[in-house]
């Protein structure tokens, strides 16, 4: 939901304006894997499946970094949905998505690169475009996407 006291901005998410404040950031690890952005895949999934992702979630729902981790990790972003929907405890869920995923996460290749998403000459180039739109422009502790999702959720004042 928006925050009635701040004024609206085109953010981020600015298909529709809202924005999810309760979303985990990309940042937080996911506890049984240490996989970064899993948490808040999981989270927007849990959103989706009760029909509360607003439309401008959706539009990057299962791509962007979602579809990123996907590809990392070999596996379909509907199937994470899948288990977010067939689970039946955080532990079900966990061990559902185990059985899914490869042996081997690769997690300190996945985290680098997921910390690092905006960071190439060409990433630089669209997140400065994305920080115009948000009138942050100005901002030099806005570096990556993830930064750039945190802003606009609130986690980066």
């Amino acid at each position: 939901m928006t925050d009635p006291a701040q004024p609206p901005k085109v953010g981020y998410s600015e298909a529709t304006g809202e924005i999810c404040y309760d979303l985990p950031s990309s940042y937080v690890p996911h506890s049984a894997t240490g996989l970064l952005h899993l948490p808040r895949f999981l989270a927007k999934a849990r959103k989706h499946l009760s029909g509360e992702l607003p439309k401008s979630y959706q539009r990057n729902f299962c791509k962007g970094f979602d579809r990123f981790l996907c590809l990392h990790l070999g596996v379909d972003p509907e199937t994470i949905v899948q288990c977010v929907k067939d689970s039946v405890s955080p532990t079900d869920l966990d061990a559902r998505l185990l059985a899914v995923f490869p042996g081997d996460l690769r997690v300190h290749v996945w985290n680098r690169e997921l910390v690092q998403k905006g960071m190439s000459e060409m990433g630089r180039e669209a997140l400065a475009d994305a920080k115009r739109k948000m009138g942050a422009e100005q901002r030099t502790d806005i570096i990556s996407f993830a930064d750039m999702i945190d802003f606009d959720e609130g986690r980066i004042k």
